[in-house]
């Protein structure tokens, strides 16, 4: 997996709601260059976790699917004499 990387646009709207989730529930207010530093120690530290989880979400459902379309396949067969 590479780094996570983000648009700008994307990237301060994450630093605003770090910056917000401070001030709203820590009570303490940080900057825009502190609350960057650390979106991007948690995107390399906590974000593997969260991708493989997705990963494995997806692998689930892609086997449940097949799955269900392995049966529908099997009900179009036609009878053999």
């Amino acid at each position: 997996m590479s780094d996570m990387k983000f648009t700008k646009d994307e990237t301060d709207r994450i630093v605003a709601k770090v910056k917000a989730y401070f001030t709203d529930e820590l009570d303490h207010e940080i900057g825009g260059f502190e609350a960057e530093f650390l979106m991007d120690f948690f995107a390399k530290e906590i974000g593997p976790h969260f991708y493989n989880q997705g990963l494995s979400d997806a692998h689930t459902l892609f086997s449940e699917k097949a799955n269900e379309l392995g049966y529908l396949i099997e009900e179009l067969e036609k009878p053999v004499s």
